[in-house]
């Protein structure tokens, strides 16, 4: 294993880059750029059941459980629009919901180091491309799937799971060979940025065709652009700089000159070592501890807005997308910043991870426990849970890049360790928070600042 963050980040920090090569059409922004896109998709494919199954629910079936005479009063502003109600119904219970949310990462955490492995063997083209085309196939079979029964959903959901868990591994590991350390919290950034913006554009999207059209458009539709950006990325990438059919000979020079003194030559995996190491598992915990909040959010956001809230589907999406828009702001201007910081004024790395990492953790902690006591106050509610998820993009150039700080060579299978810890919450999570509101909904009277309370 590689030294740790102090021997890693000195030279870094005090010698002048050999040759800095501009960024405008260079190829590993272009990667930066595609996997961005490769990202948008992989969530935007992961996201879309949470809003398509509010619309495959016979309605009040989750809510059987959930009786109480007191609950946010409807939206007595919203315009009524003629909309398509052709799409199968299903008499699915929360416990079923939540097990169908959750069965994606039963198969997510068993590819996680298996694919770090593999990435590190074959390359994390090959893997990071098939993992979203089986993705995507696995999608265009979920409406035939649900038709067929819940177990089969369960069953098709695991098996994205399963081609999804490959991905970050694989980025992380391609990452390795083509970002120059004091361009990672940039290059990174933008690469997973991606992910967020799926979710922005898939969440009032799916709302939108669920509305308008049917709630099987919405894998139809996301399943074939999968499959479309596969063939792009099969054809324009490759693993390393070295096998770039054209990047330019200063570029290729910049990127393995900046990296000759970061990667391994020991061809055998140090197991041990890596298991031993502290700031892995400091990494562990902190990626576990963001990713509950994150990954319950990510399934339960819509369900909130509509059975809490009671937004209808075009608002839902909308206002689920919301706060994943600000932290897709959050996360590019935070990559920004923090090389800005290393490169420019000299600070650290490992002071940059830590209180980017301590802002992405305790800024969004703190608006999401208040979002808790504000009863039905739309706008409140709103804001609060757009806040919390913003600051969570801190995140990205905190714990998020630190593998690749502290061993490099390794550091697809390194997020792969620590993203098989941090699964574990995406499969629990909407479990644990369905049945924890069986009987939540507020005993008081709600309110709500912009409409009037209908009369009794």
């Amino acid at each position: 294993m590689e030294p740790e963050e102090g021997e890693d980040r000195t030279p870094l920090l005090k010698e002048s880059q050999p040759g800095t090569v501009p960024a405008c059409c260079s190829a590993r922004y272009n990667l930066a750029l595609l996997a961005c896109f490769g990202f948008f998709l992989l969530y935007a494919l992961r996201v879309n059941l949470s809003v398509a199954l509010v619309d495959m629910v016979e309605p009040n079936t989750s809510l059987a459980k959930n009786a109480t005479p007191n609950v946010c009063p409807e939206h007595s502003s919203t315009i009524n629009v003629p909309r398509n109600t052709t799409g199968e119904k299903y008499s699915w219970d929360a416990d079923t919901q939540g097990w169908i949310l959750g069965s994606f990462f039963y198969g997510y955490i068993i590819t996680q180091i298996p694919g770090g492995y593999l990435a590190s063997r074959i390359g994390g083209k090959l893997l990071l491309g098939f993992g979203i085309f089986g993705t995507s196939v696995f999608t265009l079979l979920t409406p035939l799937a649900a038709n067929l029964g819940v177990g089969y959903l369960i069953a098709v959901r695991a098996l994205e799971g399963l081609g999804e868990g490959v991905t970050f591994p694989a980025m992380h590991s391609m990452w390795s060979s083509w970002a120059p350390p004091l361009e990672r919290s940039k290059l990174l950034s933008i690469s997973y940025a991606g992910a967020q913006l799926g979710t922005v554009v898939s969440l009032p999207l799916s709302g939108l065709i669920c509305y308008y059209m049917n709630w099987v458009y919405v894998f139809y539709i996301f399943g074939a652009l999968g499959v479309l950006w596969w063939f792009f990325w099969m054809c324009l990438v490759s693993d390393t700089p070295e096998t770039h059919r054209s990047i330019s000979h200063a570029e290729r020079e910049y990127i393995l000159s900046s990296l000759k003194d970061q990667l391994s030559t020991q061809k055998s995996v140090p197991w041990r070592p890596i298991l031993k190491s502290l700031p892995l598992w400091a990494i562990v915990v902190a990626h576990f501890s963001y990713n509950w909040t994150f990954y319950t959010l990510l399934t339960l956001l819509p369900t909130y807005m509509k059975e809490i809230l009671r937004f209808d589907v075009q608002e839902n999406g909308f206002l689920s997308a919301l706060p994943y828009f600000g932290c897709w702001l959050c996360i590019i201007l935070s990559g920004q910043i923090a090389d800005y910081l290393r490169e420019k004024q000299n600070f650290s790395t490992v002071c940059v991870r830590k209180c980017f990492t301590l802002i992405g953790m305790i800024g969004p902690a703190f608006f999401l426990v208040a979002a808790g006591f504000i009863g039905c106050n739309y706008a409140l509610a709103v804001a609060f849970v757009t806040i919390s998820t913003t600051l969570g993009g801190f995140c990205t150039s905190g714990y998020s890049i630190n593998h690749l700080d502290i061993a490099p060579s390794y550091a697809g299978i390194l997020l792969g360790i620590t993203n098989s810890f941090a699964t574990i919450p995406g499969m629990v999570g909407p479990l644990i928070a369905k049945n924890l509101t069986h009987n939540a909904h507020q005993s008081k009277k709600c309110y709500s600042p912009f409409h009037e309370e209908p009369s009794n």
